[in-house]
């Protein structure tokens, strides 16, 4: 597959804690292809797949893939720390119209390189869709290291990896090994590393804000590829400018700004499945205000 560009982590608009938000979600995956991204990315970190039940997560696939196949491809997460479960949800995807599908390493229980191999190829032998890796090391306790990659890469069922580790070292460092792969593509997590990843070799990105503002993000991907470095510059403090919408508030994480802000915005609601929370109704007009000095109503796509 040749995956590049913006593919956003798409969120996962909810009512309650297990209840979809089915409007929100409409709104939400409209916003992305208004915005003219590359695809879409279900049930990783940012759409709180580890948080939900096989239903939920089902019903999102069913959703999405009938709104968003037709005009870009569907990736979706099946990691799971049961290989079964992994399994189910992967076929299931295939049936809908999936494009590939994402896994990180299985977390919980910490594990050696070697059974990290061994646990993804077999998972891959056993898939009908491609897999495309995600390192978040994080949120897993171990990272996808180069030995492994050039190892599993050589199962032709792989296409790829999403690095979500911030450290821009070992991006660097997995673009160069395998720079000769064309058929391989590595797209980066963190936003911010965005701009230096695609100048690193790397192929787009997987990045949370896309879902506020999709189409600065597909602007900055198709001004690095034409080089225009002045243009870059200054959508470069756009995106800037949108860290300090995610850092407003000590006790709340990047997710739960992203969804206060969607929500303030009348897009989707800012409910979220537990353990996560929502912000408080307090912290509601400080994210509407910065919403107005950065710009962004609902229409905001950029």
């Amino acid at each position: 597959m040749n995956l590049h560009g913006i593919i956003p982590p798409l969120l996962t608009p909810l009512l309650d804690w297990q209840t979809l938000d089915v409007r929100g979600l409409e709104n939400l995956v409209e916003r992305h292809l208004s915005g003219g991204v590359h695809g879409l990315f279900l049930l990783g970190t940012c759409g709180e797949g580890p948080s939900l039940d096989t239903t939920l997560r089902r019903e999102i696939i069913d959703r999405v893939t009938r709104l968003a196949t037709k005009h870009i491809p569907v990736l979706v997460s099946v990691t799971d720390t049961s290989l079964k479960e992994s399994l189910m949800l992967a076929n299931y995807a295939a049936e809908r119209g999936c494009s590939a599908v994402v896994l990180s390493a299985p977390y919980y229980y910490p594990i050696t390189q070697d059974d990290l191999k061994k646990y993804l190829i077999r998972i891959a032998t056993s898939l009908a869709l491609p897999v495309f890796l995600y390192n978040i090391p994080s949120h897993t306790k171990i990272r996808f290291e180069i030995e492994t990659l050039k190892e599993v890469f050589d199962h032709p069922q792989f296409i790829g990896l999403k690095d979500s580790s911030g450290d821009l070292d070992y991006f660097s460092n997995v673009t160069e090994f395998f720079r000769k792969r064309s058929d391989l593509r590595f797209l980066i997590g963190p936003e911010h590393l965005l701009i230096s990843s695609m100048k690193l070799g790397g192929h787009g990105g997987i990045c949370g804000g896309a879902n506020l503002l999709p189409q600065l993000f597909v602007r900055i991907y198709d001004t690095v590829l034409t080089g225009n470095q002045k243009e870059t510059e200054i959508l470069e403090q756009r995106l800037l400018a949108l860290e300090t919408l995610y850092t407003l508030f000590p006790e709340g994480s990047f997710l739960a700004n992203m969804k206060c802000a969607l929500s303030v915005l009348g897009i989707c609601s800012g409910e979220f499945a537990e353990p996560l929370q929502s912000l408080s109704t307090g912290r509601i007009p400080e994210i509407r205000k910065r919403l107005e000095q950065l710009g962004i109503d609902a229409d905001t796509l950029e």
